[in-house]
């Protein structure tokens, strides 16, 4: 019953903060002077055509697993909005493997996504490290190590492992993945089913999202690391008296979830870019958090909120070509944020008090009786 309440809660606020979400933009549109319903219906129009849609997946894939790195450490208690610096060097230093490196294609692609994984479990890790050893709060530790990230990726691209252009090729870059380094986009799975995504690749990475997405649920809630963990958030001091080490599970939540967030950047270098550029999607991280609060830690929530982010991230680009600010999807994003925050923290009180008033009854006098 309590589960069913919070699931019915979560869903119910979520949905109402992006109804009011476009409440907001409706009336920030009228006051520029554009029609929001116009806005709105060329939106839809153009989103769902099929290559918005696979546009639209293609954008919310890196949003996933940034989502996912974000809610692991959610269900400890744990603040690691270190995501952007974790993916960006894991992005960068698994793109220079990538190309210096001679393997059979799926051994190529898996040595990459490995890297990735590596790179980022150990940057994460460190600020678990400095959480248990030195006391230093993982929301200071993963901001400054996301400013570490930015400045050492951009030295490490420009000095060791950038590519050597030709004369008038002035873009920053390391050297291209060769095709066994590759990921193959799922254009022809939309083909046999009858649908043209166009010009547009659905990167295959959405496979192995879908794959994530169970295998957070099933780390989470059925196997003894989910337990500890979500037993360590509840409640360190319970957890150490039942044999649960909670340093430890810090420092492993913080390296599991640089992993995930590793995985962040696989999308675009695997089925876009395959290199490393200056021009690199970045904001990823922050973004994922947003998607998290939204989808409320769980997968399939998270799932339908980088769906959602994408899309819009798509269908707005079609207001720039009918002279409407397109950075209204930005206010959208922010409000949708904010006003799942105030949800959420509306949905925790209304719950606890529920939960209050059904304990008060229980031990009510008579009410065993009257049972």
């Amino acid at each position: 019953m309590r589960a069913n309440r919070r699931l019915v809660y979560a869903v119910v606020s979520s949905g109402l903060a992006i109804v009011f979400a476009l409440l907001v933009s409706a009336v920030i549109l009228a006051v520029s002077g554009n029609n929001p319903f116009e806005a709105y219906g060329q939106m839809f129009e153009y989103g769902v055509r099929v290559d918005s849609l696979a546009s639209a997946v293609n954008r919310a894939v890196p949003l996933y697993f940034s989502a996912m790195a974000v809610a692991l450490g959610f269900k400890m208690g744990l603040f690691n909005i270190g995501v952007e610096g974790q993916y960006r060097i894991a992005v960068l230093i698994a793109a220079a493997v990538g190309a210096a490196i001679a393997l059979p294609g799926p051994l190529h692609v898996l040595a990459i996504i490995l890297t990735a994984m590596a790179v980022g479990a150990a940057w994460s890790g460190f600020a678990g490290y400095l959480k248990v050893k030195r006391g230093v709060h993982e929301v200071i530790s993963t901001i400054m190590l996301n400013y570490v990230a930015t400045g050492m990726g951009a030295f490490l691209l420009a000095n060791w492992l950038r590519q050597e252009n030709p004369p008038g090729d002035l873009v920053i870059k390391t050297p291209e993945i060769p095709e066994s380094g590759r990921l193959p986009s799922l254009n022809q799975v939309l083909e046999w089913v009858g649908l043209d995504p166009g010009r547009v690749n659905l990167y295959g990475m959405a496979v192995l999202a879908v794959v994530a997405g169970f295998g957070f649920h099933v780390l989470i809630n059925h196997t003894r690391f989910g337990f500890e963990l979500r037993a360590s958030g509840a409640s360190a001091g319970a957890a150490r008296t039942a044999g649960i080490d909670p340093g430890r599970m810090v420092v492993l939540t913080m390296v599991i979830s640089g992993a995930i967030a590793g995985l962040v950047g696989m999308a675009h270098l695997l089925g876009f870019f395959h290199r490393y550029t200056i021009d690199f999607p970045t904001m990823l991280g922050f973004t994922g958090i947003a998607v998290a609060l939204l989808g409320r830690n769980h997968p399939a929530g998270m799932a339908a909120g980088a769906l959602l982010f994408g899309w819009f991230d798509r269908a707005t680009q079609i207001l720039d070509l009918r002279g409407i600010p397109k950075e209204i999807v930005f206010i959208l994003q922010g409000v949708i944020l904010l006003s799942v925050v105030v949800a959420y923290a509306v949905v925790e009180v209304r719950i606890r008090a529920a939960e209050s008033r059904a304990v008060t009854g229980a031990l009510r006098p008579g009410a065993e009786e009257e049972s």
